[in-house]
């Protein structure tokens, strides 16, 4: 039995334009390119179904609390982040979702197009309208809403500035995409005339409230100065291997105060939405980077559980087993020849034999999995009406 694993950076949508063959050969901005076009066909049924699938998809694998960076809102979409909250309510799953923004389109030398991007005042008013919504302060909220602007590149200084403020008067958390790979430090160094740390805490981003996706380039110096302000980090190890983004010095990160979580990110880059997979995937890279008796499994462990909840501002309530935290379990069976000869340690057995996928998962006492199975029947429905919407986004880019 371990704790519910914790998801903390996804985006869900994707799974709509998983793996899809354009995009596989390239890296982050040729690759966002390729696919905001199909992106753009979002709405509310298929913000819903994805959302569903992706968090079946994760609960299979053992995890509990999911976030997730919604920044995608083209206009006449309808209210996407409530059919996601819908998703999570039905399926029974801890739900961190993001009202995320974008502001910069390719007119204002963004990456987007001109129909997926909102005006300032609107994500200002949209976001604390979704705030007073949906985020649920009480100890073992189901339900608590972050705000998280895109990325530098696709939103103005002044929203990260007023998106940091609004944070700081709802009492919410912030999180966006932040030092993903070179052409991200290249951009900021050319656009802002600094690294992207000095960025961040330029619009006041550099706090406890904050949790970055990837972190991947910081320097020896930043990652002191993130660690001292008590930032969160989502690794996401698949994803920045496929995209050849680098490997995140994770165990520097963690030895200087950072809350290290785990994110399996869009299923358009990672493809799998394993949460299991990603902690294996963390512990090998960091035995590559840092060496073998530092990557190891219950390292790799503390990251999938109780760095996901620093990530999300809930260490002590998820993320651990311990008097008084709520009851996300995951049961795993270390039966079956994968896992034959393993006596010696049963985490280094959990995560270095398998695959394995988790033979209970319990979100707030409530069966979510049982006997590897979804407790839900409505996964055969929701998956024909996922293709049919995957076929309708993906063809969307065919010549007519």
């Amino acid at each position: 039995m371990t704790p519910g694993l914790v998801n903390a950076h996804h985006h869900l949508y994707q799974n709509l334009t998983r793996a899809y063959g354009p995009m596989t050969n390239s890296a982050l901005f040729g690759w966002l390119r390729t696919l905001y076009p199909l992106w753009r066909g979002l709405n509310e049924e298929s913000a819903h179904v994805s959302a569903w699938v992706g968090l079946a998809e994760l609960a299979l694998s053992g995890c509990t609390t999911s976030s997730d960076h919604l920044y995608l809102h083209p206009r006449g979409a309808g209210d996407l982040l409530a059919a996601e909250i819908a998703a999570a309510r039905d399926l029974g799953m801890r739900f961190h979702p993001t009202y995320g923004s974008m502001s910069l389109s390719e007119k204002d030398g963004g990456l987007p197009p001109d129909d997926v991007v909102q005006d300032h005042d609107e994500i200002l008013a949209t976001s604390e309208r979704v705030v007073a919504q949906h985020h649920d302060r009480a100890r073992g909220a189901m339900v608590r809403v972050a705000l998280a602007p895109c990325s530098p590149f696709s939103v103005t200084k002044q929203l990260m500035i007023d998106s940091a403020r609004l944070a700081e008067r709802l009492d919410v958390r912030l999180h966006t995409h932040f030092a993903e790979n070179d052409e991200d430090d290249a951009f900021s160094i050319a656009t802002f005339g600094c690294r992207p740390t000095e960025y961040l805490a330029d619009v006041g981003w550099v706090s406890d409230r904050v949790w970055l996706a990837h972190c991947v380039k910081p320097n020896a110096e930043e990652i002191i100065r993130l660690g001292a302000a008590g930032v969160g980090v989502a690794h996401c190890p698949s994803s920045n291997m496929i995209l050849s983004s680098g490997i995140a010095p994770v165990v520097s990160l963690r030895a200087a105060g950072v809350h290290v979580g785990l994110g399996v990110d869009g299923s358009s880059s990672a493809d799998s939405a394993s949460l299991w997979l990603e902690a294996r995937q963390a512990m090998l890279l960091a035995k590559l980077s840092s060496g073998a008796a530092v990557g190891t499994a219950r390292m790799a462990l503390e990251c999938a559980t109780r760095g996901g909840a620093g990530c999300l501002g809930r260490m002590g309530e998820i993320g651990e087993l311990s008097v008084g935290s709520v009851g996300d379990l995951a049961v795993w069976s270390l039966e079956g020849p994968q896992f034959a000869g393993v006596v010696d340690d049963p985490i280094e057995g959990w995560l270095r034999c398998g695959p394995t996928s988790a033979k209970h998962t319990i979100v707030h006492g409530r069966v979510v999995v049982r006997d590897y199975q979804l407790v839900s029947n409505k996964l055969p429905e929701m998956l024909e009406t996922h293709g049919r919407l995957a076929r309708v986004m993906q063809q969307s880019a065919l010549p007519f």
